[in-house]
């Protein structure tokens, strides 16, 4: 087991399946030192824990740990094309879509959840650049989608 993963256990979850493609992409494609992450659902064994709009049927405490389920998915995606989450040298970029009830307007801290996840799993490595985004609708109904994209070691 991977230092990373070591970390994910210990904080009480499990790295899951990389979430198969709902469309024609991949969950994840590296180019050059970087991994770019399609934008991950928070998918759990296969299926949306809730849908809707957040600030209507979502509450945003409950779309913040979504996100993070998100993120987690995503670094599964990571592992899926570098083998070994070891290799991650930091998390460059997270990119945050929050469907949103046309008055919310906490998307910032919604995502929150999958930036203080990479935190609390990568330490220094998870800092990084960052864009939260409310949106009218998200494939399948979802509250929120995340994608990521890092730098590893050769």
């Amino acid at each position: 087991m991977s230092a990373v993963e070591a970390r994910i256990a210990e904080l009480g979850l499990k790295l899951p399946e990389v979430v198969p493609p709902l469309a024609a992409y991949q969950p994840a494609v590296r180019s050059g030192n970087h991994v770019f992450t399609s934008g991950q659902l928070p998918m759990v064994n296969g299926a949306l824990p809730a849908t809707g709009k957040v600030g209507a049927e979502v509450g945003p405490e409950a779309a913040k740990e979504l996100a993070a389920t998100c993120a987690l998915n995503a670094l599964a995606a990571v592992k899926s094309v570098t083998g070994d989450l070891d290799r991650i040298q930091r998390v460059v970029k997270v990119v945050g879509f929050v469907a949103s009830a046309p008055d919310f307007t906490g998307q910032p801290g919604v995502i929150n959840g999958a930036s203080e996840l990479l935190g609390e799993i990568l330490g220094d490595k998870g800092v990084h650049a960052r864009s939260a985004v409310g949106v009218a609708v998200l494939p399948l109904d979802a509250p929120v989608e995340v994608e990521i994209q890092v730098e590893i070691a050769e």
